[in-house]
C-alpha cells in the first residue's frame, strides 16, 4: 500500500530517479532503488510505515544539498546522493577541478597528481578522477598504491604539479570517505603553494562542479594517465630521514597505524634513521577499511590506542606512536610518574599502573615547537586559534615570528615564513619545505629523536614539558565535544550559546565574549565563539569541520616558579586540573550536554 506523498516529496523521488539513471556505479544505484521501494511500497503495518518514514527522512538528507569543501575537503558517508561520497560526486568534483585548472592555465596543460588510502572505494575514486582529468586535457600521475596523505602532499611539490588530489577520510568512521584538493605549480604562488585549497579557490572549483549536469556525459578517458613508480615514495622517505640528527637511538617504540596506510612507511623511516627497537601492533598493522579493532579510527578517541599501550607494558617500551589511518596525524603516549602515582591501586601490569598516558596535541605541539625553534635562525611558528597560546611564548623566547590562524592546516600552512605549525588535533608540520600540510610521519621521527636524546640524558618527555612550564607558565588544555545525530542541533546549540554565554567559568568572571563570525585579529570570519576570563582562562566553541560535533577547546593558565621542584609543579598541575574540571562542567551546562 503506497503512502501519500506531498508535492515536495514527489519531486524528491523524481530527483532520486534521475540520480539513478545518471549513476555509473551499480552498488549505489541499487541502494537508492531499494530506498525508493521502501518509501513507496510499505506494508500496511505501523512497523513498515515507520521504516518508510525513516527511509524518506534518509532520502531527504541525501538530497538536502551537495557536499561542500570544509576544513579538510569533501567528506561524507559512502552512499548514493549529492550529499554523500560516491562515484558520481567524485566524477563531478574531478570535472570541476579540470575546468578550474583549464581556466586558470589557459592554453597550457595542467599537471595533476592523485593519491588514495585503503578505505572502501578509495582506489575507484582515484581512478575515476584520473579518467576525468585526463579527458579534460591534464597530465595525470597516480601514486603507485594506497599511501599516506603526506606522500601525496610531498609529491605535489616534488613533481611541481599544479594540483593534487588525495582520496581519504583520514580518521573518520569506516563508512566515510573524502577528497582533499591541493594547489601548487603555476596556480598558486607564495606561502600557499602546495597547500589545501582555501577561498577563493574552493568557491571557483565549486562553481565549475555545479556546472556539471550529467555524470554519464562527463568525458572519461580509458587510459593515458601515468602510474608512478616507487621513486617518489623513496624520495619522500629519504628526505624525511634527512631531518634527523646524529644522536642516541636507544629507545624502544611501539607503533600502530590503526589499520591505516602509514605502517610500512613509518617503520621504514624510523628504522633507516637508526631506531632498531620497533614493535608494531600486529592486529592493527595491515590496512583494513573496516577498522575491526577500534570503534573509531581516531587516536584521540577513548580506547583507540589501548592495544598499543598493552604492547608497551608487555615490552617495557619507552614510547608509543600512533598514526591515524592516512598518517597525517601523530599521537604520542609516554610514561608519566604523576599518572603512576595516582594509580597505585590499578591492576598490576596495566598501562595505568605503569603511568602511561597519551599526550595532548598541544603538549606535542609545544615539544616540537621548542625543538624547531631551538634550531631556527628566523621564520615563524603558527598554530590554530583553538590551539594553546604556549606556542606564541615559545616563538617570542626564541625571537621568531608567530601567527594564529583559523582551524585547519589549509590555513596554518599558509602562515608567512613558516618553519613549524600545528593544530591541537594531533597535526604537526615540522618540515614545510617538504610537506605544506600536517605530516604524522616526519613528526613521529622528531618525537622519537627527542625522546631518545632525553633518555640518554637521564630525562624524559615529561621533564621536558615541566621545563617549558617553568619557563613560560603552565598551559593546561582540554576538549569537550558533543556529537549530534540531528545536524540541525549544531547551529541551534551555537545560537543558544551566543544568546546566553556563561557569566563565569570556574568562578572567574568572563570579561570577553568574541563572536568569531565577525572576523577577529585579522582572520576571516568563522563560526565560533571565544570566551576569556579574568584569570586568563580561554574557551573557544565551534562546530567541527570534519565530524557532526560541536567542540569546546579549553585552556587554563597557571604561574610556575622558574625553579619549581617536581613536587611543587605537581601541585600546580593538580590545582589547574581541578579548575579545568570546573570549566568543563560550566561549559557542559552552557551547551546543554
Amino acid at each position: 500500500m503506497a503512502i501519500e506523498l506531498n508535492e515536495e516529496e514527489q519531486i524528491l523521488l523524481e530527483d532520486a530517479r534521475r540520480w539513478i539513471a545518471d549513476d555509473p556505479e551499480k552498488v549505489t544505484r541499487e541502494e537508492l532503488t531499494r530506498l525508493i521501494k521502501v518509501i513507496e511500497n510499505p506494508e500496511n503495518t505501523s512497523e513498515s510505515k515507520g521504516r518508510s518514514s525513516a527511509a524518506l527522512g534518509d532520502l531527504k538528507d541525501r538530497f538536502s544539498g551537495t557536499l561542500q569543501f570544509g576544513t579538510a575537503g569533501l567528506r561524507g558517508a559512502i552512499e548514493a546522493g549529492p550529499n554523500r561520497m560516491n562515484r558520481s560526486v567524485v566524477i563531478k568534483a574531478a570535472a570541476g577541478i579540470g575546468a578550474f585548472l583549464n581556466e586558470a592555465l589557459p592554453g597550457q596543460t595542467p599537471k595533476v597528481v592523485i593519491g588514495y588510502d585503503a578505505r572502501h572505494f578509495s582506489r575507484a575514486f582515484a581512478l575515476d578522477s584520473a579518467a576525468v582529468l585526463t579527458a579534460a586535457g591534464a597530465d595525470v600521475f597516480v601514486l603507485p598504491g594506497a599511501l599516506p596523505t603526506p606522500v601525496l602532499a610531498f609529491a605535489l611539490k616534488h613533481l611541481d604539479a599544479d594540483a593534487g588530489i588525495m582520496v581519504t577520510a583520514s580518521h573518520n568512521p569506516p563508512k566515510d570517505n573524502g577528497y582533499k584538493v591541493y594547489l601548487g605549480g603555476r596556480v598558486v604562488e607564495g606561502d600557499g603553494k602546495g597547500a589545501q585549497i582555501v577561498p577563493p579557490y574552493d568557491g571557483q572549483i565549486a562553481r565549475h562542479i555545479a556546472a556539471v549536469h550529467s555524470v554519464r556525459e562527463t568525458p572519461r578517458a580509458h587510459d593515458g594517465w601515468t602510474i608512478l613508480g616507487h621513486d617518489v615514495l623513496e624520495t619522500y622517505v629519504n628526505d624525511v630521514i634527512a631531518l634527523s640528527e646524529p644522536g642516541p637511538r636507544d629507545l624502544s617504540i611501539v607503533l600502530t597505524p590503526l589499520h591505516g596506510v602509514g605502517g610500512a612507511v613509518v617503520d621504514k623511516v624510523l628504522a633507516h634513521a637508526g631506531f632498531s627497537e620497533l614493535m608494531s601492533v600486529e592486529e592493527q598493522y595491515e590496512p583494513d577499511p573496516d577498522f575491526p579493532t577500534v570503534s573509531f579510527p581516531n587516536p584521540e578517541e577513548p580506547g583507540a590506542i589501548d592495544l598499543a599501550l598493552e604492547y608497551a607494558v608487555r615490552g617495557n617500551a619507552d614510547l608509543v606512536i600512533a598514526n591515524d589511518p592516512d598518517a597525517d596525524r601523530c599521537a604520542v603516549a609516554v610514561k608519566d610518574p604523576r599518572i603512576a602515582a595516582a594509580n597505585t591501586e590499578a591492576p598490576a601490569k596495566s598501562p595505568a599502573r605503569a603511568g602511561w598516558r597519551m599526550l595532548h596535541g598541544d603538549e606535542v605541539g609545544a615539544l616540537l615547537g621548542e625543538y624547531v625553534a631551538e634550531r631556527a635562525d628566523e621564520g615563524a611558528l603558527a598554530n590554530s586559534i583553538v590551539s594553546s597560546r604556549l606556542l606564541s611564548r615559545i616563538a617570542e623566547a626564541h625571537g621568531l615570528g608567530y601567527a594564529s590562524t583559523l582551524t585547519g592546516f589549509k590555513w596554518i600552512s599558509r602562515a608567512p615564513n613558516l618553519v613549524f605549525g600545528y593544530e591541537e588535533a594531533l597535526g604537526y608540520c615540522v618540515a614545510p619545505e617538504l610537506v605544506r600540510d600536517k605530516d604524522g610521519i616526519s613528526a613521529a621521527l622528531i618525537v622519537a629523536q627527542l625522546a631518545a636524546q632525553l633518555k640518554a640524558d637521564g630525562r624524559s618527555i615529561i621533564d621536558y614539558l615541566d621545563d617549558l612550564a617553568r619557563q613560560h607558565g603552565l598551559h593546561l588544555t582540554d576538549q569537550l565535544s558533543a556529537r549530534f545525530s540531528d545536524l540541525s542541533q549544531i547551529p541551534a546549540t551555537m545560537a543558544r550559546l551566543r544568546g546566553a554565554p556563561p557569566a563565569t567559568l570556574a568562578g572567574s568572571a568572563v570579561t570577553q565574549v568574541v563572536d568569531l563570525s565577525d572576523g577577529v585579529d585579522g582572520l576571516p570570519p568563522t563560526d565560533g565563539l571565544r570566551l576569556l576570563t579574568e584569570d586568563g582562562t580561554r574557551v573557544i566553541v565551534r562546530p567541527s569541520g570534519t565530524e557532526p560535533k560541536v567542540k569546546c577547546y579549553m585552556e587554563v593558565l597557571a604561574d610556575v616558579e622558574p625553579d619549581a621542584s617536581f613536587d611543587a609543579l605537581t601541585e600546580v598541575r593538580v590545582s589547574a586540573r581541578e579548575r579545568m574540571q570546573q570549566v568543563r562542567a560550566d561549559m557542559a551546562g552552557a551547551l546543554g550536554i
